[in-house]
């Protein structure tokens, strides 16, 4: 097989040196688009009843904005990883920039729900090329495991941050400009990361390239959309729907396909070496399942702040800050002062109990809690766990790994947040509604039923989210190895500790 030193040599470098700040200039620049990436996974959603009201599209053709982006996403990320290594990460970078950008625009002018949709599942596929050439391009600019720590430290913080931030963004947007903006703001930030990618990123040039494997890709996009198409039709269908079971049956079908191929296969899209080493494996899982957990945080709360609380999209938005200043403190301090020492054994469990104690501190809302006493210390505590999973994991996942597999390692930790996220959508959703219906036949009716009902269904959700914190923390102990993470193995001499 093709060793990574012969797919990859290692061009100079486009910084000053290693104690030259050009490669934290080339973190700004990469922190920018995952920011972009990650946001737009929420500012759509803030924008859409505005964009629904504009364009007059039925609540079932709602669904497809946020499902369309999705799909092409979680299904496309694997073989934009593995792009990456094959044509050089740098170029898919500023594809995947340029055309998330376009696709935005697109959006952006859309004149009815056909156009928007499509434009999601653009910016969907040209994110899956983005989000895995900026991880990997990060995990090969910082070799040195001081520096590192504090990249990914950083680097994690701005992707547990984004939700929030594209929350408050997508308030400030619809309420002050139009929902059009939502969209239309990608393309002022792809501008200056494409700007800072010319002159910033350096890559590492690619000599040899095998063949693409094919099989691999038809099975794992086939398998990926059928899993993330039949969870996203749970709220509307139900779980015993042929439209749900269905393409869940057939996509679990090609995953298994997947796998056998990728075990035959010369050069397989996601060798199994890249999976299967513990660190690895415990980032990937940890991620999976705190992303199913962190559903119930932003979709929940977010209701009940605008329905109980009477916030408007704006307050909603700044209501989140504080999670997002606690996730800054812990994931930058955990980055660049414990996980080059410790590894992340210790500090994703900690961080993964601490925000399995803020989803339980929220069972404690009622009707009439406020947001200071109510929701505000439950975001802390869970933003401060948060942290705490998100820079070390998105280290591990890309750490020890060679330098030919780094697209595709990094795409794995995007893949899995993906599916993780919309197994927690399906789940939450259908366990707010089934406890939110036994509550109401199993009270005596009162004006205030339906409300109390509606708050028995946040309370399960809260509680299971709790739940899923909690696996994730016996998952990360079992998993991840004890000590620091391993040195890059292709790093040159000078920089490997």
């Amino acid at each position: 097989m093709t060793t990574a030193t012969e797919l990859h040599t290692p061009a100079p470098p486009a910084t000053a040196g290693p104690g030259g700040n050009g490669r934290w200039w080339a973190l700004v620049v990469l922190a920018m688009a995952q920011l972009m990436v990650v946001l737009d996974a929420t500012i759509v959603n803030i924008a859409l009843p505005t964009a629904q009201q504009d364009l007059g599209f039925s609540d079932a053709s709602r669904q497809w904005v946020v499902t369309g982006y999705a799909l092409a996403f979680g299904s496309l990320l694997l073989l934009g990883g593995r792009l990456s290594d094959f044509f050089g990460r740098k170029r898919m970078f500023l594809i995947g920039l340029i055309g998330f950008a376009l696709a935005s625009a697109l959006g952006g002018a859309a004149n009815g729900i056909e156009m928007l949709i499509v434009a999601r599942a653009l910016q969907g596929a040209f994110g899956a090329a983005l989000a895995p050439a900026a991880l990997s391009l990060l995990a090969t600019t910082f070799t040195d495991p001081a520096d590192r720590g504090k990249a990914f430290g950083i680097f994690g913080a701005i992707s547990g941050a984004g939700g929030a931030v594209g929350l408050l963004l997508g308030g400030v947007l619809s309420e002050y400009a139009s929902w059009r903006w939502c969209l239309y703001v990608n393309l002022v930030i792809a501008a200056v990361a494409v700007a800072g990618a010319l002159v910033k990123l350096a890559d590492e040039r690619v000599t040899s390239r095998n063949k693409l494997d094919m099989p691999g890709v038809v099975t794992s996009v086939g398998g990926l959309v059928g899993v993330v198409f039949g969870l996203g039709k749970v709220e509307t269908d139900g779980w015993g729907a042929a439209s749900v079971l269905v393409p869940l049956f057939a996509g679990v079908v090609l995953l298994v396909a997947f796998v056998v191929i990728e075990l035959r296969v010369p050069h397989p899209l996601l060798p199994l070496r890249v999976v299967l080493d513990r660190n690895r494996g415990g980032a990937y899982a940890s991620i999976a399942i705190s992303g199913a957990g962190m559903f119930g945080i932003f979709l929940f709360l977010t209701f009940y702040m605008t329905k109980y609380l009477h916030f408007s999209q704006i307050q909603t938005g700044l209501a989140f800050l504080p999670m997002l200043a606690a996730i800054m403190t812990t994931a930058t301090t955990a980055g660049s002062i414990l996980t080059p020492k410790i590894g992340p054994r210790p500090l994703v469990p900690v961080g993964a109990l601490i925000a399995a104690g803020g989803m339980a501190y929220m069972t404690r809302l009622g009707l009439d809690s406020s947001y200071h006493f109510g929701v505000l210390p439950g975001l802390i505590i869970i933003g401060l766990g948060l942290g705490l999973v998100f820079a070390p994991t998105q280290n591990a996942a890309t750490s020890g790994v060679e330098h030919g597999d780094a697209g595709v390692a990094s795409a794995m930790i995007n893949t899995m947040q993906q599916i993780g996220g919309s197994i927690g959508t399906a789940l939450l959703s259908s366990f707010a509604a089934s406890a939110g219906t036994h509550y109401a036949q199993t009270h005596a009716p009162s004006a205030l039923l339906p409300a109390r009902a509606e708050l028995a269904g946040f309370h399960t959700v809260f509680w299971w989210s709790c739940g899923f914190f909690l696996v994730a923390a016996v998952v990360a102990t079992l998993l991840f190895r004890t000590g620091p993470l391993d040195v890059d193995p292709d790093a040159p001499p000078a920089m490997a500790h």
